[in-house]
Formats: structure tokens, C-alpha cells, sequence
């Protein structure tokens, strides 16, 4: 029998957990962090897994091996759980706030990573005081305080990182901590200024990085806003804002998910993993039943079993940094080792009783979704099959520097069955795995693709997108759903001859090259070993592109270590309007899905389209100008 493609993911944490009932996913926060406590450091305030560092200094690294399992332990114990292993953290609180201590996690300057997992601690202590603060010594406290003083007086980042000054200010007024409450409610202000309408908020008021939306609105924006709606519910105006916003995000958000569990890799920080599903936890714990228990409960549960079957652990049980297999080389810059167990904010709701609601309630399926849905805020069309979900995407971005915001930000399309890949060669054009991207190169060597939208519209369920990949080259692309396929259709004006290679979705690739590849002068597809098929069908009039497909490098793609692309090469001749189309077919279903190959959609004109976005379209509302306030 042939080995899975993405290795054995036995030595999970979470392997064979059946994720059906409570104390299922209460036994999954134990799982997680036992493999960690071999990595406590003899002080206990530092956890460090390997040599390796993020951008940020040593101590701030290890401080988010200590810090961010709490964000499980602490909901666990104050549901009723056991943790045997206070005494450690107890310990590592104490050494790490003092500035005396070899393992002091130092001062806490603005716009620092130690503001994140301030807001950790703040957590633990706001949720289980008898165990993470009463047992402390008044001098310990004494340290604690002036540490998270320091956190919360500094500046913090203009986006979600606000909201650590706030989670801070409410663990210091539980414990009888008077801190000036002008910069709370600034920071409040702040983060109510991004939200935009239906449930979305934008993540960041910087100047040119506003147009970032992702998986930050529900395991960042609503979260921590239902966060402050449950531990200050005397704010109960902004309290009941924060509830009624999350409310109106679950039908949005519900379509990130297939039907299997699986979510849409989308955006930064994906080695965060289960904790996309943290805010449906999380609206149980605010009583907000946003959609009914049952099938709030099944998203939950489905997307941890999906987790527990990936390989996503070394083989001692420590999570790594990658996505559905070991892969640090997709991780921005911020990410350390300990960064993954940011996952555990999925386990919120321990923190309720076995007879609330959410836990009493009979585990439902996926309500009943339209085939194909659109969100004109974000600019976002997903369609659904069975076993498979696709968003096609109008290019929101980010300008912040971190690593490969053209393959998170602004491919085409991103499946949850088939993620997206990185490039790993900016000087590797012609072996770039470019799936859902059209690039363009001038010289057969480098190479660029949609980096930058200047506009973008929804019509219906159709996307348009104008970008430029050089100053004075244009293109415009219409991204269309059609039942099991999409269709791309691009118009380029360049000055001068340009080499284009277009890809269909990466497939897994599977041993000893059984996998059925077909090329011919106007298509390629791929039949996997694995039951996966991926196609990409030239539907330009007249055909202008010839197929092929690709073995990208390995470790590029965020959901196979090896895949295969099916692609379109062709040319954009100079100083000619140049009309690409392509149709584009892919499903984990794949012998079914071939049959549909021989039926592909009719693809419409530029003039139809045209005609229909003058009369439809609108402008993006995440595209829109945004004034960070003063």
C-alpha cells in the first residue's frame, strides 16, 4: 500500500481523537501540550523548542512557548478540567517578570511581539486567578503588574494588536490594578473605526495596508471583541455591538469551510491551523448563537478532526511551523517554533459547562449552502462540491513586509482541498508553479504576477480586477463561477512581448510517477494516484496557449510536499491588445470530475462582460479609501 503523500500523521497529538463529545476536546489541550514540558527551561519561564528564532529576540520567542498553550490550559481548568502542571507555570511567571532572573523575558518596549503574549498571560489569569495569580507571592505580583504595566503602556500595532492592551487592562482590574482607562478606550475607538459593515472588519489602519482581510476577522477581530463583551459587561453598548457583528459574520464565514471540515488556506499566519475555528467556539462562550448550536458545533468539531488527521507534528509530538505538513519555509517572519500553539485558542468553550447549549447540542451538518455565493465587503465568490470548497478572490493585499503576499493575498482562486503553493525562485519562471496566477516575464528569467490591485468590482458572482505587473503593462481579469469550474478571463496591453504560463490548482503527486498526466495544444490535466483531478482548458478565441504541466520544487505547496500543475504558456505580442481565457476544473472526486472535463462552460465575450459590470458592478468596499484616525 502506498504511503499517504504527506507522510504519517500518527505521531499527531491529536491522531485517533474522535472529536464528539467534550471531554474529546478537553483531552485534545493535554495532548498538545504534554509533548512541550521536556522543553521548560530549568527557571520554567522559557520554552524552546529548537535553535531557531523568529525576527524577534530570543526571550520573546521562548516567552511564546510558555504563553501560548494558556490560552487552552486556562479555559480547560475553568470548566473543570485537570492540569497538573500550575506549578511550572506558576514558576515560569514568576522568573520571567523578574528583571533579576536569568530568565527575566525583559522590558516590553512599544510595538513588541511580548504585547501578544502579555495578552496570554492577561488571559489566565482573567479566566482561572485561583490557580495562575492567588498562589502568588505579593512580591511576584508585584513583578507581574509592572511587567504587564509595561505592556500595555507602550504602543502597540495599528491592527488587531490593540486589542492586547485591552485584554491586559481587564486581567489587571480584576486583580485590583487601577490602570488609566483613557488608552483603553482609544484603542477601543480604534479598533470599532475598522470595521466596515456585515461582520467585516479590515486588519490595519496603517497608510497603504488597510485592505488586508483574512482569517484575523474571526480568530483576531471577533474574537477578542467578544472577549471584551464577556469580561466588561458593564460596557454593554459596545459589548452588544461586538455581539451583533459576529452574529451577522457567521453566514459569511460558514462558507470558508467544506463540508469535510477542511478550511481555505487564505492570508497570513496559516500555521495558527485550528484556531481558524476559535470564533466558533468563541461565540458559545458570549451566548451568541449566531446560527443554531448544532450546526455551529459540527463546523467546530469537523474542522479539529480534519486537524487531527494531518501530519502537522514531529514525531515527539511538537507542532511545527507549516500548514497541513511540516513546512517552515511558507512562515512570515514573525513566526518562531512556538508560534503554532497559537491553536490553542480554538478550546474556548471548555470553559463552559457539559449542559450549555453548545455542548448539548446534537452535532448537525453543514446547513444548506447555494452552490455559489458572494461577499461584495471582501470581494470574495466561493463555490461548493462535495468534499470541496473554492474562493475566488478579487485581490484584497497587504503591504506589510512579510513573506509572499502575492501567493496569500492575490491568487485567482484558493480550494481548501488544494491550498495554494509559494514560489520558491524568484529566477525560476519557467519551473514557477504559478498555480491560480497567470505570471508574465520579460525575459524568459524573472517574472511577476498580481501584486496590486488599482481597482476592483463584483458584479453578481463575477470579480473584475485591474493590475499592472510592470508601470506601463495593463491587465484586467474576470474571475466567473460556473458550476464546478471557473472561468479567468484576462485583456493585456503591453509595449513590449511578454511569456506567460497560467496554472490550474496543485495536485498531490503521488510515488513512482503512476499519476495520469495529459497534455495537448490547448489543455492540461492531471488524474492523481490520489484520486485528485486538475485541469486547466486554453478557451481563448482563437486558442492561443499550448498545455503542459509542472513539477514545482517540493515543499512549495502549503497542503502536499510534492504536487503537480497543469498549465497554459503562451505570449502577449507587443503593442497588441492581447484576450486570454481559460477554464479551470479540480476536485478531490477525480474520476467524476474528469467526466465533466468533456463539458466545459461557455465562456463570455469582453463586450458581455463589460456591458454587465457597467450595468452591476460595484466597487469593492475593502477596495475603498480608508483615514486612519489621528
Amino acid at each position: 500500500m502506498a504511503a499517504p503523500v504527506n507522510g504519517d500523521p500518527r505521531f499527531n497529538p491529536l491522531h485517533g481523537n474522535p472529536f464528539e463529545t467534550r471531554d474529546d476536546v478537553a483531552k485534545a489541550v493535554v495532548s498538545l501540550f504534554e509533548p512541550l514540558l521536556p522543553f521548560f527551561s530549568e527557571g520554567c519561564a522559557r520554552v524552546q523548542i529548537d535553535a531557531s528564532t523568529s525576527t524577534w529576540d530570543r526571550a520573546a520567542c521562548d516567552l511564546e512557548g510558555y504563553a501560548r498553550p494558556l490560552f487552552g490550559i486556562a479555559p480547560l481548568v475553568a470548566g473543570g478540567g485537570q492540569f497538573d502542571h500550575w506549578d511550572k507555570y506558576r514558576e515560569g511567571l514568576k522568573n520571567g517578570t523578574d528583571p533579576q532572573h536569568s530568565e527575566y523575558w525583559g522590558p516590553v518596549p512599544s510595538m513588541d511581539q511580548r504585547h501578544v503574549e502579555a495578552a496570554a498571560l492577561a488571559y489566565a489569569i482573567l479566566l482561572v486567578p485561583s490557580q495562575y495569580w492567588e498562589p502568588l507571592e505579593d512580591a511576584v505580583k508585584s513583578n507581574v503588574v509592572k511587567w504587564l504595566l509595561q505592556s500595555r503602556n507602550g504602543e502597540h500595532g495599528s491592527n488587531n494588536h490593540k486589542y492586547f492592551r485591552i485584554m491586559v487592562d481587564l486581567a489587571l482590574e480584576s486583580v485590583g490594578v487601577e490602570v488609566e482607562s483613557t488608552g483603553t478606550n482609544e484603542y477601543l475607538d480604534d479598533m470599532e473605526r475598522l470595521y466596515i459593515s456585515d461582520g467585516w472588519y479590515r486588519d490595519g489602519e496603517d497608510e497603504g495596508d488597510t485592505r488586508r482581510i483574512d482569517y484575523y476577522n474571526p480568530f483576531a477581530m471577533h474574537y477578542y471583541g467578544l472577549f471584551y463583551a464577556v469580561h466588561r459587561p458593564s460596557d454593554k453598548a459596545r459589548g452588544e455591538r461586538f455581539k451583533q457583528r459576529a452574529r451577522e459574520f457567521a453566514p459569511a464565514f460558514l462558507h470558508w469551510f467544506a463540508d469535510s471540515g477542511s478550511n481555505i488556506p487564505y492570508g497570513r499566519s496559516l500555521a495558527y491551523r485550528q484556531c481558524v475555528a476559535a470564533y466558533w467556539g468563541y461565540l458559545a462562550v458570549a451566548g451568541v448563537e449566531a446560527l443554531p448550536w448544532g450546526v455551529i458545533k459540527g463546523i467546530y468539531l469537523r474542522n479539529l478532526r480534519w486537524w487531527a488527521a494531518q501530519p502537522i507534528s514531529r514525531r515527539d509530538g511538537i507542532l511545527t511551523l507549516g500548514y497541513a505538513y511540516p513546512n517552515p519555509f511558507m512562515a512570515e517572519r514573525y513566526l518562531s517554533t512556538g508560534s503554532p500553539y497559537w491553536a490553542m485558542k480554538v478550546f474556548g468553550p471548555l470553559s463552559l459547562p457539559e449542559d450549555h447549549p453548545f455542548w448539548k447540542a446534537k452535532e448537525l451538518p453543514m446547513p444548506d449552502r447555494p452552490s455559489i455565493a458572494s461577499f461584495p465587503v471582501p470581494g470574495l465568490a466561493f463555490m461548493h462540491m462535495p468534499g470541496h470548497t473554492i474562493m475566488l478572490n478579487s485581490g484584497p493585499d497587504s503591504n506589510k513586509a512579510m513573506r509572499f503576499v502575492p501567493e496569500k493575498y492575490l491568487k485567482f482562486a484558493y480550494s481548501s482541498r488544494y491550498g495554494f503553493s509559494v514560489e520558491s525562485d524568484s529566477r525560476g519562471f519557467d519551473v514557477g508553479a504559478f498555480d491560480s496566477m497567470i505570471a508574465l516575464s520579460d525575459d524568459d528569467i524573472h517574472y511577476r504576477v498580481r501584486e496590486h490591485c488599482e481597482a476592483a468590482k463584483m458584479a453578481g458572482d463575477k470579480i473584475y480586477s485591474l493590475w499592472r505587473p510592470w508601470s506601463d503593462v495593463i491587465v484586467e481579469t474576470w474571475l466567473i463561477p460556473s458550476a464546478n469550474w471557473h472561468i479567468r478571463v484576462h485583456r493585456i496591453q503591453s509595449p513590449r512581448t511578454l511569456a506567460t504560463i497560467e496554472g490550474g490548482f496543485a495536485a498531490p503527486r503521488a510515488d513512482f510517477s503512476v499519476d495520469n498526466v495529459h497534455v495537448d495544444e490547448k489543455a492540461a490535466y492531471v488524474l492523481c494516484n490520489e484520486g485528485d483531478f486538475s485541469g486547466i482548458l486554453d478557451a481563448s478565441s482563437p486558442s492561443k496557449r499550448v498545455g503542459r504541466v509542472t513539477k514545482p520544487h517540493g515543499n512549495t505547496s502549503l497542503m502536499f510536499p510534492r504536487t503537480l500543475v497543469p498549465q497554459l504558456k503562451g505570449t502577449v505580442e507587443a503593442n497588441k491588445t492581447q484576450v486570454f481565457a481559460c477554464a479551470v476544473l479540480a476536485g478531490p472526486n477525480g474520476k467524476p470530475i474528469k467526466e465533466q472535463w468533456q463539458f466545459p462552460p461557455e465562456i463570455p465575450s469582453i463586450e458581455e462582460l463589460e456591458r454587465e459590470f457597467q450595468d452591476k458592478g460595484e466597487e469593492i468596499a475593502i477596495m475603498k479609501p480608508y483615514s486612519a484616525p489621528r
